[in-house]
């Protein structure tokens, strides 16, 4: 199974708030796209098992991707460990993706920042030789990435993506989570989904379009041409 781009995420949720535009841009545009899941999410307050598995199904089918795992690591306890890493690298070895994409680096949140440095040193990992990880070595080209943040960060993305002809869809995606985001915040004004919707609606002023979503990159980005300027 080859990708085009594995989205890497803490949680199921994490890629639909931070990226599920980018996801829907990239499969509308050919991409194989697949998403993995470090941990179950669970347990929360309005949330099971069986719940959370249903609703990433559903939030998996608005997306359209047909690949998506889930690598069974501790929620609330992940680990940037040599065993969690030796995990991530097999899958990335086995699914070959030219780019990943990761949680912003800098979070309240334990678990988003544990993943990020997983996957950075898994990266690295994956490309060995004279190992004991299943797989040939593949060492993808880039690690991009998305915002699903718990601190209110005055962020300075490196790139702001059109999501307009997604916005919908995203936002069906993540309504999908009906047990995270709605189920007791019934009476919340704004409601979490409006505040979504005001967030990208910023960030598509930005670059003067009516919805986007930011990305960061700790590597140079590179263009074959100034026209890709917008």
């Amino acid at each position: 199974m080859g990708l085009d781009v594995l989205v890497v995420a803490p949680h199921p949720d994490d890629a639909e708030l931070g990226m599920a535009g980018g996801i829907l841009q990239l499969h509308s545009a050919g991409a194989k796209v697949g998403i993995l899941d470090l941990t179950s999410g669970e347990p929360t307050p309005h949330g099971t098992l069986e719940v959370r598995a249903a609703e990433t199904a559903a939030a998996t089918g608005t997306l359209g991707i047909s690949w998506r795992e889930n690598l069974g690591l501790t929620n609330r306890a992940l680990q940037a460990d040599l065993s969690s890493r030796a995990k991530l690298a097999e899958v990335i070895r086995r699914t070959r993706p030219r780019w990943l994409f990761a949680p912003y680096w800098v979070d309240a949140h334990p678990d988003h920042v544990a993943a990020t440095e997983l996957v950075e040193a898994a990266r690295f990992w994956s490309k060995l030789t004279k190992t004991e990880l299943a797989g040939a070595p593949h060492h993808p080209e880039r690690i991009y990435h998305y915002f699903s943040i718990h601190l209110k960060l005055a962020i300075q993305p490196d790139f702001v993506l059109d999501i307009t002809p997604y916005w919908e869809q995203k936002l069906a995606s993540i309504a999908c989570y009906h047990s995270q985001f709605i189920a007791g915040r019934e009476d919340d004004r704004p409601t979490l989904m409006t505040r979504l919707r005001d967030h990208a609606a910023y960030w598509g002023a930005q670059i003067g379009v009516e919805y986007g979503e930011p990305y960061a990159c700790r590597e140079p980005i590179g263009l074959t041409g100034l026209q890709q300027l917008r």
